[in-house]
């Protein structure tokens, strides 16, 4: 058995359990906190500071795994 073939066989179980583990995140918590505005909902300092256009000033977003299942699901 060639080095690659023993590196495969070790990877494709860690991809499978970190793709599950992702998924269970999503089902259970499917929204994150907006990566512009670090979940404050708001842009600028002090006077000037405004909603974030991202978010629409929630200061969250959903998950890239959710919407995906989100899309799938509608069809």
């Amino acid at each position: 058995m060639d080095a690659v073939r023993i590196v495969a066989s070790l990877l494709c179980p860690v991809l499978v359990v970190i793709t599950l583990c992702y998924a269970a995140v999503c089902a259970v918590k499917p929204f994150g906190t907006c990566r512009r505005c670090d979940g404050r909902g708001r842009h600028g300092r002090g006077m000037r500071s405004r909603l974030c256009r991202h978010c629409d000033g929630t200061g969250i977003r959903i998950r890239f795994g959710r919407h995906l299942f989100n899309e799938i699901t509608r069809r």
